[in-house]
């Protein structure tokens, strides 16, 4: 069974940064497709970033490119969101998932396997 444990989330004023991190144990982490997704309050759970296995390949909702970047350090069980120009749209629970296995990115929530309990991001304007 892999578990999920996300970290680095946070209270920031606009325009700030946060880095979040989430950690897996219990399977085999370089070879699961990694994405993050977030939830508001009152709002579906939407699709953030997603990374292939060999961090060779990320993709962006727009509502984040050229803010957020996705990475990967297989070496260390963990995938990474950098969040920079934070803004207060960008509030929500944030949920690194995993997917066991494939070699292209997935996007749809239904794709992944696996999830943590989620880490907190609010922005405050």
């Amino acid at each position: 069974q892999v578990q999920l444990v996300e970290s680095g989330g946070g209270l920031v004023h606009t325009g700030g940064s946060l880095r979040l991190s989430c950690t897996a144990s219990g399977g085999t982490f370089s070879r699961y497709p990694m994405c993050w997704f977030r939830q508001a309050p009152g709002k579906e759970r939407e699709f953030v970033a997603a990374i292939s296995w060999s961090g060779g390949s990320m993709y962006y909702a727009d509502s984040v490119k050229g803010r957020f970047t996705i990475s990967r350090d297989n070496a260390k069980n963990t995938v990474y969101l950098q969040m920079n120009s934070l803004e207060p749209e960008d509030t929500a629970v944030y949920y690194c998932e995993a997917r066991e296995g494939g070699s292209h990115l997935f996007v749809k929530e239904y794709d992944y396997d696996y999830w943590g309990q989620g880490t907190q991001v609010t922005v405050s304007s």
